[in-house]
């Protein structure tokens, strides 16, 4: 077969659609549409269904993220098992407390008037209103509550976060189910928010508990420095995804990569960067598997979340048939 042949092989198909079509349906549509990022998220299911072997499976996401109804959907990637380590940001530790601990957030406007919404005590986070007492005031309080009942000695970051998430009694806490399925919840940035101020105040009082982030790296380092297959849906930019790529280099680099972003590559950025540049850092495999979608998470998330459930669901029921038998 000719050069020619090979890349005009599969026609672009134009398609209908049924009002009464699943989740998976719908992305085997996005399949034969193709063009644009339709093409690049059937990729996106593709590679992540193909690496669920893998033996480290990392989720990476940004804060804002959390506080919209994403939350849900990234503890039940993690309560079914799909994920084993989280590598996130401040922001995330601070709405998933807030929310889990009783606050509300809201449905917005962009086009809210912000100088009102700042007379009403409202904090505004794109298109969702928070109610300024149900975040840095509710965060404080609980962790707070939290730190005084920790025994006086060493902490990694992360296993306050598990004790936090301990505590926590809501189903959609990435938090609580961290804890119970004792997935570490790595964050480099804690000090970046409500969460980290907290950590901070009470210290800067009682002195205690001490917090060694080195140890949170010790967990990075027991997890990377072991062969293995290794693969990282990476949601957003920023600190954790630099994180996950910076120590994905010290095996050689990720084996798989997933980018959700709507960062651009033209100026440089880390947020904005391709999978290929991290080539030519050994944070990424020359021959991985990678691909870049670009877009809402909102949107697309819940798209690849339906396709990687129903992969893991599938692959877990044969391995129990195998079993019994």
């Amino acid at each position: 077969m000719g050069e020619r042949e090979k890349l005009l092989r599969e026609p672009v198909e134009d398609v209908e659609i049924d009002p009464n079509m699943t989740l998976l349906d719908l992305i085997e549509v996005y399949g034969r549409v193709h063009g644009f990022m339709a093409g690049h998220l059937v990729r996106a299911v593709k590679i992540l269904c193909s690496c669920l072997d893998a033996d480290l499976r990392i989720l990476t996401f940004t804060a804002n993220l959390v506080a919209t109804g994403l939350r849900g959907i990234f503890a039940q990637l993690l309560r079914e098992g799909i994920f084993n380590l989280v590598i996130t940001t401040c922001g995330s530790i601070d709405h998933d407390i807030a929310r889990s601990t009783g606050g509300r957030y809201y449905k917005g406007y962009f086009e809210a008037d912000d100088r009102m919404l700042y007379e009403l005590n409202i904090h505004r986070l794109g298109n969702i209103y928070i109610p300024v007492e149900d975040y840095g005031p509710r965060i404080e309080k609980f962790v707070y509550e939290v730190l005084g009942e920790l025994e006086d000695r060493e902490y990694g970051v992360y296993e306050i976060l598990w004790e936090i998430g301990r505590r926590l009694d809501d189903r959609n806490s990435i938090l609580r189910v961290a804890y119970e399925k004792r997935i570490p919840v790595i964050v480099p940035g804690y000090l970046d928010g409500a969460f980290g101020t907290a950590l901070y105040t009470y210290y800067n009082v009682h002195r205690r508990p001490k917090i060694n982030a080195f140890l949170d790296e010790q967990v990075l380092a027991d997890l990377f420095f072991k062969p293995g297959k290794t693969m990282a849906l990476i949601v957003g930019g920023g600190i954790s995804k630099h994180h996950t790529i910076w120590w994905a280099q010290f095996r050689e680099g990720l084996d798989c990569a997933v980018y959700i972003t709507t960062a651009v590559e033209y100026d440089g950025s880390l947020s904005g960067a391709q999978p290929r540049e991290a080539v030519s850092w050994g944070k990424i495999r020359p021959e991985a598997n990678t691909v870049v979608v670009y877009g809402d998470a909102t949107i697309i998330v819940p798209l690849i979340a339906a396709a990687l459930l129903a992969e893991w669901r599938k692959r877990r029921a044969g391995a129990d048939k195998v079993e019994k038998k």
